[in-house]
């Protein structure tokens, strides 16, 4: 069955990723910004790219030795490149250059007077350039719009620029295309230009065994694969789980459970109730219960929520590490 299960799996993965676009274009999309340098960025991707473009496409590029940081998704910065890479290919049907290059730049009022989205200061610029088709100015002004795409049926979803737009303004950041019928394309993204020294320390991983626990967790998702994903978790890390498909049946268990239920794991979003109105129901019958709540979207579009917050999709590693988090470590009261 390895070859069907991997097939279901990389139908999800597939799913996930057209999610993502979709979030990122809204700028909802939770991000894990950091400083980043756009070289190492580049290095990476280029490793891939040579069976992406194909061999009548010869790639180019000039990269800065002294260049800046950036405070990105590193992994955002990566579907920007490829993203523009694949438009570059597409652009270039009988082959061409794809030149990639990056710059530190200093934008001064003159500019910012040209590029009103801008301000004045320092930027690390990426610059993308192929010598393909070109566009029509007609094209351009719609360029960055959710689905418009020039391709044939079932060639493209129109909503690679998109994502590109929505990462880099996700990011402070600022993009311009210039291009020609039959003189090729240039996109050039500007993002702002951060000190190295802010480099964020990595943390080491902690073992699966200090990730165990006995405790009981009340699991709240209308989602049934997504709730019985997160009760398998939880269980083989060794908590007891009651699980819950709506508010009211999670409120209906916690009134029928006599022991005591040490945290919920409960959906942000859900019909008929959300859940800080269903934390605001059963806190007062279970006060010292810790909550987490779990959400595609980011915790900032909800202010004050009163408890830990786990972006979707989680990984078995990131659940189990942010429960035990909220159990080790409970709020003040």
């Amino acid at each position: 069955i390895y070859e069907t299960v991997t097939e279901i799996r990389t139908a999800g993965e597939r799913a996930a990723g057209l999610t993502r676009q979709l979030l990122l274009f809204s700028r909802k999309q939770v991000t894990k910004p950091q400083p980043v340098n756009l070289n190492d960025i580049v290095a990476e991707v280029e490793k891939m790219l040579g069976r992406l473009i194909g061999e009548d496409v010869r790639l180019e590029s000039l990269l800065s030795p002294s260049l800046g940081h950036v405070l990105a998704d590193p992994g955002q910065l990566h579907q920007v490149l490829m993203n523009l890479a694949v438009n570059a290919r597409d652009a270039m049907p009988a082959g061409g250059t794809l030149s990639i290059d990056t710059a530190n730049v200093d934008v001064d009022a003159s500019y910012v007077e040209q590029h009103p989205e801008m301000k004045p200061g320092p930027y690390v610029r990426l610059k993308v350039g192929d010598t393909g088709i070109g566009m029509t100015k007609d094209v351009q002004s719609h360029l960055f719009e959710p689905f418009f795409t020039t391709k044939k049926p079932g060639e493209g979803t129109g909503l690679g620029l998109a994502t590109v737009y929505g990462i880099v303004k996700q990011s402070d950041g600022s993009i311009w295309v210039y291009s020609e019928p039959g003189g090729g394309t240039t996109f050039s993204i500007y993002l702002p230009r951060v000190d190295a020294g802010t480099n964020l320390p990595r943390e080491l991983a902690p073992s699966h065994e200090s990730l165990r626990g006995t405790e009981t967790i009340l699991v709240v998702e209308d989602q049934d694969q997504l709730r019985k994903m997160a009760v398998r978790i939880l269980r083989d890390y060794g908590y007891e789980v009651i699980e819950a498909a709506s508010p009211e049946e999670a409120l209906l268990n916690s009134e029928r459970h006599a022991s005591p239920i040490h945290l919920m794991l409960t959906d942000l979003i859900m019909p008929g109730m959300t859940g800080p109105e269903l934390v605001d129901r059963i806190k007062p019958l279970r006060p010292s219960m810790e909550i987490i709540y779990m959400s595609g979207y980011s915790e900032h579009r909800i202010p004050d929520l009163a408890g830990a917050y786990l972006a979707k999709p989680f990984s078995p590693e990131a659940l189990a590490i942010k429960v035990r988090e909220a159990l080790d470590a409970p709020r003040s009261r």
